[in-house]
């Protein structure tokens, strides 16, 4: 056989439209998956067990600039979670991944995780009220890192991405509201609402508030306080402010459950199946309204039950099984009261509680058949970021140590074509 002409001509045809992959994506998706099935060439024999098993993915790597090719950007943006699975697609994102990707990632998430330690430093592990002028010193200190190195570069590349999406008209529109592209990742946005609490919380950080009366005679004088009076008077939104913050930084870490593929299966099943949780809150906050309003017309004078907003913060005591069983006994000596909450219990308690479980069962059972399809989506969208930001010599490095201009063996002593990865598999 002609091999140099073998599997389609894959060369000429890659050469010829270097495209291939986005155009079927588009107009003939059914045809990706036989597309690839004929870069892959299986050996009729085993040897010790193995098979040889040749990927030509040459030209899913390497596009004919000598950059990364697109391919798997654009099978990431199709977020079809069967097609990636394809051992092409798959093998190319986790070589890509395990040999250059992974340390640019891993670079940028140690300086994340690093800055978080940092944050919890200034915010959450150092006692507020301390006397001791090292440990005020320290706590300054975090914060202003944080400000500088944290804050800073965030403003920093959320105006820098903004001005570029604008200028570039990269936006998308949201019930005809043109929004900036990179808004549509949700890490961006987690990005962006951290920078904004950051501001916000420089704007009411308490040290800078007592810089100008750190003495005096108080608890807690001296520099770097946060003890003095307008200090306390702004402590109290510092420290709402300091809880987002360690819940957005907390959630900035998301990404790096990437490392496991089944991590991130797993915690990608759960933000997928918390529509079905938002559903139940709302019928619950439904549920508690029209109990509280109607308890509230009631002729009945337990304390527990005087008013509206008492109402509801009861039902939800009553819920969440925290209500004093002994209060149980005063709702007796109202029998039209003991009926509205046993039946309020009946429908949140009994039914919508069962009926939320059936939902994330159902929910669970439809994602769970592709979540390693998403997980791996969710690793080609990383890998697709860092190759952005990976210098050129390295992957010039990366390149040449696939051998893809080598000519890959069908067997033992049968020299095949160039482009090609080996990768036996077990039998």
């Amino acid at each position: 056989a002609d091999r140099d002409r073998y599997y389609f001509g894959a060369d000429t045809m890659f050469e010829r439209h270097p495209d291939i992959m986005k155009r079927l994506g588009q107009d003939a998706p059914e045809l990706l998956p036989t597309l690839l099935d004929g870069l892959i060439w299986r050996s009729r024999t085993t040897e010790e067990g193995m098979r040889r098993v040749n990927y030509y993915v040459k030209h899913l790597i390497v596009n004919g600039e000598g950059t990364f090719a697109q391919s798997i950007e654009w099978m990431v943006n199709r977020a079809d979670p069967k097609i990636i699975c394809h051992p092409c697609l798959a093998l190319v994102v986790d070589i890509v991944w395990s040999r250059v990707a992974f340390r640019v990632f891993l670079w940028g998430k140690i300086w994340l995780v690093f800055t978080l330690i940092i944050f919890l430093a200034a915010t959450a592990i150092f006692d507020k009220d301390t006397t001791s002028e090292f440990e005020r010193a320290v706590v300054m200190g975090c914060r202003v890192f944080t400000y500088f190195f944290s804050m800073c570069p965030r403003i920093y590349a959320n105006v820098r991405q903004l001005c570029i999406n604008l200028k570039t008209k990269d936006t998308v529109n949201v019930n005809g509201i043109p929004v900036p592209r990179y808004l549509m990742r949700s890490q961006e946005v987690v990005c962006i609402l951290l920078a904004m609490d950051l501001v916000l919380m420089l704007v009411f950080e308490p040290v800078l508030t007592c810089l100008g009366s750190h003495e005096g005679d108080f608890e807690g004088a001296g520099l770097f306080t946060q003890s003095c009076e307008a200090g306390k008077d702004v402590r109290f939104t510092y420290s709402k402010l300091s809880i987002i913050g360690i819940f957005l930084y907390f959630l900035s870490t998301i990404d790096l459950s990437v490392f496991s593929t089944r991590v991130s299966a797993f915690v990608l099943v759960c933000f997928r199946i918390m529509g079905e949780v938002a559903l139940y809150l709302f019928a619950m906050v439904f549920v508690i309204l029209a109990f509280s309003c109607g308890i509230a017309a009631l002729d009945q004078d337990n304390p527990d039950f005087s008013s509206i907003p008492m109402n509801a913060l009861t039902l939800m005591k009553v819920s969440l099984m925290l209500f004093d069983t002994q209060n149980y006994t005063a709702i007796q000596d109202y029998p039209s009261l003991l009926i509205t909450v046993v039946l309020y219990t009946i429908v949140a308690v009994t039914f919508l509680l069962n009926v939320l479980i059936a939902q994330l069962n159902c929910a669970y059972s439809c994602v769970y058949e592709d979540m390693v399809g998403y997980a791996r989506l969710n690793r080609g969208k990383i890998v697709v970021e860092c190759m952005r930001a990976l210098a050129k010599p390295r992957w010039e490095r990366f390149v040449d140590g696939l051998g893809l201009e080598e000519p890959c063996e069908f067997s033992e002593g049968d020299i095949g074509m160039a482009g090609a990865i080996q990768a036996p598999i077990v039998e």
